[in-house]
């Protein structure tokens, strides 16, 4: 569990920012972080809130302590790793039940301080770059806003796509959707470039290996275009099916024959497959070393 609950003697009617910064001996910007993302709890396990009093006789700070599973990092410097994530692992927790994510081998080989500077979904695989201290964070997160880091995708698509084209469709979220994640295309979204290019067509399976070029960083952008222009990816639990089948298998409802009987593939066949950018005057050019198929 990479969330592990720390108790500590409290100390009755101390405001709580006060009892972590003087009496757990947090710094300050710790224990604002540990307060704003609501991991800090009395005995019973009510969350305590910043300017609130201690009541109780302990106070529960939940912590992160990262574990591993042998992911090493496919490029590491002193600056920032790229980790080839598999796919089915988060990025991210989602909550203090989540067991494992790709936080937790970021933190394990390179410290409190490292952190993801982007995210793909949990079904894609591919590249990650993670961040080994601030300053280079703020870099590659205002890279990534400015477009500056060219992202390279492959996917394996329903039906026939045998030219280059750009979808020029804008994005937001879903207004009839059962799914609160699902996103759509709409004239009010917000504008999202992706330029899709063929690469193999299989007659016998009707599927087009494609590469995935996205301008623009929309949730779900890629599965969200080709969805739209009638070439959804296989192994979509979201886009391309029924919405009570997508509801079944995001509530873990749906049995393995049901998910593959109509997404078409035991996972989501995206990966992230190429990340180049400039840093520091040095040119990056890094391919996954997965192989989708």
């Amino acid at each position: 569990m990479p969330f592990q609950l720390k108790r500590y003697k409290a100390v009755a009617q101390k405001l709580v920012q006060q009892f972590l910064i003087e009496d757990v001996q947090l710094p300050i910007s710790v224990a604002q972080r540990y307060i704003a993302k609501n991991r800090v709890y009395d005995e019973f396990g009510n969350n305590i809130k910043h300017k609130q009093k201690l009541k109780t006789n302990f106070v529960d700070i939940a912590v992160f302590e990262p574990v591993t599973k042998g992911l090493q990092p496919l490029f590491s410097n002193r600056f920032f790793a790229i980790f080839d994530k598999p796919s089915g692992i988060m990025v991210h927790p989602t909550s203090r039940d989540t067991k494992y994510c790709l936080l937790d081998e970021v933190r394990y080989h390179f410290g409190d301080r490292a952190n993801p500077a982007h995210r793909i979904d949990t079904g894609t695989s591919g590249l990650v770059i993670a961040t080994i201290d601030k300053h280079t964070d703020t870099i590659l997160k205002t890279m990534f806003e400015n477009r500056q880091i060219t992202k390279e995708y492959i996917a394996i698509v329903s039906g026939k796509i045998d030219k280059t084209m750009t979808i020029n469709s804008p994005i937001q979220k879903a207004t009839d959707s059962l799914i609160g994640i699902k996103m759509q295309t709409d004239p009010d979204g917000k504008p999202s470039l992706t330029t899709v290019s063929p690469i193999f067509y299989d007659k016998a399976t009707n599927t087009t290996k494609i590469k995935a070029m996205p301008t623009t960083g929309r949730q779900h952008q890629i599965r969200v275009h080709l969805d739209s222009i009638g070439h959804t990816i296989l192994g979509d639990t979201l886009y391309g099916i029924d919405e009570t089948i997508a509801d079944k298998i995001l509530t873990k409802t749906a049995d393995r024959q049901t998910i593959l009987k109509h997404t078409k593939a035991p996972r989501l066949m995206l990966q992230a497959n190429r990340l180049k950018f400039e840093f520091e005057k040095k040119i990056y050019d890094i391919y996954s070393k997965q192989n989708l198929k």
